[in-house]
């Protein structure tokens, strides 16, 4: 069955999330490579990345600090920096083959209007916090099935994650789309499991022409 909708992740897939990470070491009073190499260390482990801050602050959760941060006049958003180069051309050329484009990722509500700021050739944009739900759940990506309106398997995910994408994307019987880059791409490029995802790619402009066959 040919595909016909196209979701995807949002944070290291769409997005370069460098910049808000590094603006959360300034915040955390940190040097930016001691958080990434916590990020790092954490990632290896298989923990949350909410564990990093129990790191640097034991005593404040993630929500405290998104609290204080807006205080501060913080407001979590996208800038079109932010985006991957090939992020628009691969939306792009997706809408003009007549795709159904969907933006669907493990995000606060306000990715929402964050990512619509941006004003990307997309149908739909939803978050993991709108629908009460977040991956690796496979409640999330019936939503997703939900959402495009179409068969399971005329649907492709599009994400950096073996634990958060690929495999779930499989077991919901949709097409499951690698693409290796940011810090858990690269390394679970290194997993035999990867050999299961549909398409691995290394940028998102050979997406399009890669869907065809599937």
């Amino acid at each position: 069955m040919p595909v016909r909708a196209v979701c995807f992740d949002v944070g290291e897939t769409l997005i370069d999330e460098t910049r808000h990470w590094l603006e959360w070491a300034d915040f955390l009073g940190v040097p930016a490579f001691t958080l990434f190499t916590a990020i790092g260390v954490t990632m290896e482990r298989g923990h949350s990345l909410r564990r990093v801050f129990e790191i640097f602050r034991p005593d404040m959760d993630v929500g405290t600090a998104r609290r204080l941060r807006a205080e501060q006049g913080w407001r979590y958003d996208f800038k079109d920096s932010d985006l991957y180069a090939d992020a628009i051309p691969c939306l792009t050329a997706l809408r003009e083959r007549g795709y159904k484009v969907l933006i669907a990722g493990n995000q606060p509500i306000e990715s929402e209007a964050a990512l619509g700021r941006l004003a990307l050739p997309v149908d739909l944009i939803a978050s993991s916090a709108g629908w009460g739900v977040s991956k690796p759940d496979p409640k999330f990506f019936a939503k997703v099935v939900e959402t495009a309106d179409e068969v399971p398997e005329s649907i492709a995910y599009v994400g950096d994650r073996l634990d958060n994408d690929i495999l779930p994307t499989l077991s919901a019987g949709m097409k499951a789309v690698f693409v290796r880059r940011g810090p858990w791409g690269w390394m679970h490029a290194e997993r035999p499991e990867i050999e299961r995802a549909h398409l691995r790619l290394e940028s998102l402009v050979d997406l399009p022409d890669a869907l065809a066959p599937l």
